[in-house]
């Protein structure tokens, strides 16, 4: 049981604190994301106080193993000293001043360490807090870019059937999980869904799954290639979805109808990034390209919120130019972009990437955990399919 912790805190709160009071604070004061609180309270709230390694512990001192790295963040696992490090040496210079016109050492220092890392094409980086508002700064860069080019025409996003981009509004308008939006329709702007390529249930036809989608996306290209601002998609897995993998070679042919109907090709690699499919990148696998593309959650390891959009020097160049009111810039941005602290972290992040030989060595740890799953996991009922890239 860790009580002498709640003592830093007593003098804030106003009153004397205990395990009790913090589950039943927890249960009326705090809304939960994505949570239906109605059920939360019915149970024993589990209170996290520390990390370790792989682990996570809680108020009373339990043990548990952190399976989905809190959200696809902890690339390298809780309570790292080496990041521990540079977030208190950063924060003993300095924890925060804008990037409005100004600039700090560590988010110059990230942009140049991402671009070295990042597909080839990629040239500009843009930053935000997470990966809503990479997505957002995404969709808002591709529209203003037609517009920059004089083609007013473009006004539609199109998106596969499944997808997770985030929940703030623009973001959610890029998505396709009802559950999650169909609320909100009347707020969102004009999507077109394609089938995901791959089929409804896990004993389907995944070769017909797959010609499907790529026959629908060029039928929605030959029709509305004019109006199109840009196909948006996770790279070989619709991480939220439920893990579902696309087939090899699915995003190659995607690129190539891109280019064929001059339509810009988004990739959120918020979750897919950062060694998580054997590759820096996902797309990285099938040696594509995007001309936007977004990251975040394995940016920072699980340190801090932090998000970034990178582009192409084509689309950089579409708001280059004039002054301030020439109506080229991108008038976008985040009280906290390009926080000091999150780029120093995740400075810190890539170097023992390098230093541990990432993502080049991770293919064995790949087969090892796959193996396993099978072996371990193929046999029982409840589960229907065991999945993976990389």
């Amino acid at each position: 049981m860790i009580e002498r912790e709640f003592d830093l805190y007593e003098d804030v709160i106003g009153e004397k604190v205990d395990i009790n009071k913090l589950e039943i604070w927890d249960k009326k004061i705090v809304w939960h994301p994505f949570t239906q609180m109605a059920e939360y309270e019915k149970y024993k709230p589990l209170i996290i106080v520390k990390g370790e390694g792989n682990y996570l512990i809680d108020i009373n001192g339990k043990k548990y193993l952190d399976g989905v790295c809190s959200i696809w963040c902890n690339v390298h696992g809780h309570n790292v000293k080496e990041l521990n490090e540079a977030l208190y040496d950063q924060a003993n210079k300095i924890a925060h001043s804008t990037l409005l016109g100004a600039a700090n050492l560590p988010s110059i220092l990230l942009a140049k360490a991402l671009l070295d890392i990042a597909p080839k094409n990629l040239k500009h980086v843009f930053y935000s807090d997470d990966g809503s508002t990479a997505m957002e700064v995404a969709l808002k860069m591709a529209y203003q870019y037609h517009k920059m080019k004089g083609d007013n025409n473009r006004y539609l996003f199109v998106k596969l059937s499944g997808a997770y981009h985030g929940d703030t509004i623009g973001s959610v308008s890029l998505g396709g999980v009802d559950l999650f939006h169909s609320l909100y329709k009347d707020l969102l702007f004009e999507t077109i869904k394609v089938p995901a390529p791959f089929p409804e249930s896990v004993f389907g036809d995944k070769k017909e799954a797959y010609e499907r989608s790529l026959e629908e996306i060029e039928k929605v290209f030959e029709k509305y290639a004019d109006k199109i601002v840009a196909f948006v998609m996770e790279p070989l897995v619709q991480v939220a979805a439920g893990v579902i993998t696309h087939p090899k070679g699915y995003l190659k042919k995607v690129r190539e109808l891109c280019d064929k109907y001059n339509i810009l090709l988004i990739l959120d690699e918020v979750a897919t990034g950062f060694g998580k499919t054997g590759k820096y990148f996902a797309c990285q696998i099938e040696d594509v390209k995007p001309d936007i593309m977004a990251v975040s959650k394995g940016l920072t390891a699980g340190y801090m919120p932090l998000a970034a959009t990178l582009c192409t020097e084509e689309i950089y160049q579409a708001f280059y130019g004039g002054d301030y009111a020439s109506g080229k810039t991108f008038f976008h941005g985040h009280t906290y972009t390009g926080n000091p602290l999150g780029c120093r972290v995740a400075l810190e992040n890539l170097r023992l990437f390098r230093k541990k030989g990432y993502p080049y060595t991770l293919k064995e740890k790949i087969l090892f955990i796959e193996k396993r799953l099978k072996e371990e996991l193929s046999d029982l009922e409840f589960v229907g399919d065991i999945r993976g890239i990389g």
